[in-house]
């Protein structure tokens, strides 16, 4: 239990949310706002001031209430939260982030000086200006007020160099700047965590879809690759280590035609959270947000059969089609299906083992995606996938790696969903080092380790896991055979393994029978003449 007390600038929907955070957490949360505990936040929370969060003294009046402020919307009195901060008032973030935040194009200046992507942009104190920025930038463009603008307000379309002076006078002529049109697939957002110490902790990446200028519907995870979202992660991350103070920041970016990511603006607070939310205010008018319900489901094709009653889902562009399934592994992925089990390896040189995997899963139906990734040559795309995995849906990770075989240990010590991992034969130990890589993991970092080079294994291992866990995704039809086995029921998965099964035991009954018709020597002269390559 914490007995410190938050107070909190803003009493709007993003606030009623932190104060029932707070409850669970056993925080108190007092709030500012004009409508005070008529406010949505002030309808939860543990006090509620009534006055403006500009006010000076208002400010004040909930400091002495509190033990730190923090803000629930940018717009606030920063420089007399300087003045608190310098008195020894802890303010979270620091008023100096908030500052900067509130001003946009005081935003695209600092993070253009600390070297993270945006749309190029320009200041345009004149109509003249604005033209030049046409030139510049080409139409058509974006012209943005530098303060008091979110949720498309603030903003407009400058569509030609005709429409100029009507932008121009409708955002008021002056604070003012241009911004160059930004042909992206998709709009990400990511929640990045800093600390007082200043780690920083990230949300999996998720793709807002905006209707008229407001964020309508947000999918977690995004539909992206998985580099698309190391991307936006780390641009994001390194956004908000260039600020100062401690909270919660939301990130939102572009995500380019040509895969690259930009960042599009900053705010310093959460975004709206995984639950049915009614934001308590009192009058309803056209396009306010009254209230947020989230949808959960395990795959695109089930969460559009679920919202379809609701017209809550735009069916994806064609871009964004391809994106979508670049990030269920395309073709291999199993079509549209978003993949269950991740296949990777340290090297194309792997590949002719890891195809056993492969061949496995599609034999069971069970959609897969399989890539490379290198723990020594790529070390940070291995750590975005293995973070990332769990997110994008992946229930099991088959790692094949040989030699120094760090691989499976590394993925495993960076992913809570169970990694299988193969020894890959090397021509210098046969795999007996790659065995000894994979097999001898410290305790606490669990590698299921099957035989050198039996990728055929891990797949079937694979199967097991999804069929026993009773999440997997029901496979069209199963292997192809004779049924029969141990009556198992329900799961198709694991009727399908009981076939196998079945098949198998079926296959070595024969060679028996065959062995003891023709007599042992008979029948090995015969296999030695197909093959002297003995199978394990």
């Amino acid at each position: 239990m914490d007995s410190r007390t938050v107070g909190v600038l803003g009493g709007g929907q993003l606030g009623r949310m932190m104060a029932e955070a707070g409850h669970r957490l056993g925080v108190k949360v007092a709030v500012l706002d004009p409508l005070g505990t008529a406010s949505p936040a002030g309808q939860v929370a543990e006090l509620a001031v009534e006055g403006s969060y500009r006010d000076a003294d208002k400010i004040n009046e909930l400091a002495e209430l509190c033990d730190i402020l923090t803000v629930e919307i940018e717009h606030v009195n920063c420089e007399f939260l300087s003045d608190l901060e310098a008195r020894g008032v802890k303010v979270q973030p620091s008023p100096r982030t908030i500052s900067v935040v509130q001003d946009k194009y005081a935003q695209k200046e600092h993070f253009r000086e600390h070297g993270v992507p945006m749309p190029r942009y320009m200041d345009t104190p004149t109509e003249a200006s604005v033209r030049e920025a046409g030139t510049l930038f080409g139409y058509p463009l974006m012209l943005k007020a530098k303060r008091m603008a979110y949720d498309g307000k603030g903003n407009a379309v400058v569509k030609d160099e005709g429409c100029v002076a009507e932008a121009f006078l409708m955002l008021g002529g002056k604070g003012l700047y241009a911004e160059a049109w930004a042909e992206f697939n998709k709009e990400l957002a990511v929640m990045v965590i800093r600390g007082e110490d200043g780690e920083l902790r990230t949300y999996p990446v998720v793709e807002t879809v905006q209707v008229d200028n407001v964020c309508h519907t947000t999918l977690a995870p995004a539909r992206v690759s998985p580099e698309s979202a190391a991307q936006a992660a780390a641009a994001a991350r390194k956004a908000v280590e260039s600020l100062w103070g401690a909270g919660a920041f939301g990130v939102e970016l572009f995500l380019m035609g040509d895969g690259g990511v930009l960042l599009n603006e900053i705010a310093p607070r959460t975004r709206g959270g995984a639950a049915v939310h009614w934001y308590g205010k009192a009058e309803a008018r056209a396009g306010r947000k009254m209230a947020h319900v989230t949808f959960c489901a395990d795959t695109m094709e089930e969460l559009r059969r679920k919202v379809a009653p609701f017209g809550l889902l735009p069916g994806p562009t064609a871009a964004a089609a391809a994106e979508e399934a670049g990030a269920a592994g395309g073709e291999e992925a199993g079509g549209s299906r978003r993949p269950l089990v991740s296949v990777i390896m340290g090297s194309d040189s792997d590949l002719p083992t890891m195809k056993a995997s492969a061949d496995i899963l599609e034999t069971f139906g069970v959609p897969y995606e399989l890539t490379i990734v290198s723990a020594h040559r790529t070390p940070a795309r291995m750590t975005a996938f293995a973070t990332g995995a769990a997110s994008r849906g992946i229930r099991v990770v088959i790692a094949g790696a040989g030699g120094a075989a760090h691989l499976p240990g590394m993925v495993a010590a960076m992913t809570p969903l169970p990694v299988i991992g193969v020894p890959v034969k090397t021509s210098t130990l046969s795999g007996v080092d790659s065995l000894h890589s994979i097999v001898q993991m410290p305790r606490g970092v669990p590698v299921a380790t099957v035989g050198i080079g039996n990728a055929t294994n891990a797949g079937l291992l694979a199967v097991r896991m999804l069929a026993s866990g009773g999440g997997e995704a029901s496979p069209a039809t199963g292997p192809p055979g004779e049924g029969g086995g141990g009556g198992v029921e329900g799961s198709p998965l694991l009727r399908a393994m009981d076939e196998y099964m079945a098949r198998s035991g079926k296959e070595v009954e024969e060679k028996a029978l065959k062995m003891e018709e023709q007599g042992w020597k008979a029948y090995l002269s015969a296999k030695i003449d197909k093959s002297t390559t003995v199978g394990v």
